[in-house]
Formats: C-alpha cells, structure tokens, sequence
C-alpha cells in the first residue's frame, strides 16, 4: 500500500481523510455535518487522544499500527458507507457518551437538549419521579434522563431484544442499572401499571417514501427503529392513543416525529401540538399535557 506508507503524522491523515470523504460525497448525519469534523472526530477517537489537542502534536509521527488502524477505518468509511459512530463504537447525547453498534441507531435527537435543561420551561414546579422512556433504543435517552432527574424512576422499553443487550451496556457504562429499568414491551404492551409524571420518545417516524431515498448511509441502521409507514404515522398514532392511561394527572407526553411533524398535524387538526423549538437545531418534537392527550383520546374513544 504505497499510498499510507506516504501518510506519516496525525496531520498526513486528516488531510487525506478529508479528501478521501470529500471526493466520495459521503453523507453525514450521524454526529458531525462536515468532512473535517467527521475526519477529525474518527482520528482522533482512534487514537485515543482528546478533542482540544494542542496543534504541536498535529505533526507527531504515528507508529504503524496506528497508520494501518486509521487507514482501515478511513477506507470502510469510504467504501462501505458505515456512520462514524458504528466505526468507534461511540456517540454522544446530552454530553454523555454512548456505546452504540449497528443493533441501535445513532443518538442524534434534538430530545438532548431539551433533557439536558429538564424540560424547562414546561415542566414548571411539578415533580419528576417516574419517567418512561418508550422505544429506547442504545438506553440514551432514558439513561440521560436519569442524570439530569436524579430523584427519578426510569423505565425503558423496546420491542427489540438487540437493542435491550445495548442499553443495558450503556446502564453499566453510566451506573444507572439502579434507576433505569429495561422492558421488552410492544409500546405500551408490557408497561407497569404505573402513572409516569414524563412520557418520553422517539420512535420510528421515517415514512414510505423517505425509506426510499435515505442515504446508504442510514441502511446500516435497523429498520425496525426508522421505518413507521406509508405517512410515518403508524407508531405516533398508537402512541397517542394508548398514553393517557399511563401518565399522571399533570404530567407530560413528549415525542419526536421529525419530518412527520406537518403529516401528523394534518392528521389531528383538533389536536393543540405544541411544537417545540431548540437552540442547538433541530425540530419536528411535540408536546401534550395530560389534559390535552386526555380530550384527544375521549374524542377517539367517541369516534
């Protein structure tokens, strides 16, 4: 391989790396938004070495294994499409870091934000003793939603078995195995018969034909946590349907549908969504009180 026996200092790969993911048009998405980040960001991890490095080191010699472990990686990036947080093993969420694989989509939710600052202003004065985190995924924002309400109970369920081995990594990982509790459950299935104060999610919202045209990026994420339907509709739906019996008199139901925001509404015109906004980017994540999901699900009742 001529072409990494020419690449000889942290500085030689960063600028290959971002030529290399510049002439393939890679996608990003999954962490970072630009070529030099995301290049910067998989060296880096690789090398075990902190984000804020001082520039010096820049132009340090790396030894052969490491030139042979970013050369790897750098090329499966390429020419496999593989997201940089399968490639490491890592990705963040509300300035955690999560254990992820190819079991778990990629942490990206703006839901970050809003756990990060308690979910204020909307919460107001009530208090958070029992959250439920629906559709868990890697355990993020159940597990974040613990550290931020250290006075809470959090259940997290998922249909899938694959997805509960990985969150269950991420419970040792953060020490919360004490407070986060995982259940196998169809959506509500299999939920305790508890009243939750929080009910937060991000379940699958991707429609038919968004499925179609995702980046290859996006295919080597499981289906089964994207995919919702000809309208993107079929999980939120559910959702709003069963919800009411499980969250407390003035408690909170918070989802995210992404770009099923405007199908959703159009849906539920009688609905009063309110449609939350993020500092950080980001958008498509509604809020219902208990009041408001309790008229939704008499007048569904009635119809």
């Amino acid at each position: 391989m001529k072409e990494i026996s020419e690449l000889l200092t942290l500085r030689d790969f960063l600028r290959w790396a971002v030529s290399r993911f510049n002439e393939a048009g890679l996608y990003y998405g999954h962490g970072t938004d630009n070529a030099w980040d995301e290049a910067a960001a998989l060296i880096l991890h690789t090398l075990h070495l902190p984000h804020d490095i001082f520039r010096d080191v820049l132009d340090a010699r790396l030894t052969h294994s490491e030139c042979d472990a970013l050369y790897n990686l750098i090329e499966r990036r390429v020419r496999d499409r593989v997201p940089l947080p399968y490639l490491t093993h890592e990705a963040w969420f509300a300035g955690l870091s999560f254990y992820v694989d190819e079991r778990v989509l990629v942490p990206r939710s703006p839901l970050a934000e809003l756990i990060e600052n308690q979910c204020q202003p909307w919460l107001g004065e009530r208090e958070v003793h029992h959250i439920l985190d629906l559709c868990t995924g890697s355990g993020c924002i159940a597990i974040a939603a613990a550290q931020y309400f250290p006075e809470a109970e959090v259940d997290a369920s998922d249909i899938s078995t694959d997805a509960l081995a990985v969150a269950k990594i991420n419970l040792n990982r953060h020490s919360v195995a004490d407070r986060v509790h995982l259940i196998k459950s169809s959506l509500f299935e299999n939920i305790p018969p508890k009243k939750y104060d929080l009910i937060i999610s991000n379940p699958p919202y991707v429609n038919e034909a968004e499925m179609a045209e995702l980046p290859a990026e996006y295919h080597h994420e499981p289906a089964l946590g994207l995919a919702a339907g000809v309208a993107g509709l079929d999980i939120v739906l559910q959702i709003l349907r069963h919800a009411s019996k499980h969250l407390a008199a003035d408690g909170l139901l918070i989802v995210e549908v992404g770009n099923s925001e405007e199908a959703l509404a159009e849906a539920l015109p009688d609905v009063p969504f309110t449609w939350l906004e993020f500092a950080r980017g980001g958008g498509g994540v509604f809020l219902l009180t208990a009041e408001e999901l309790a008229i939704y699900t008499d007048n569904v009742s009635l119809g």
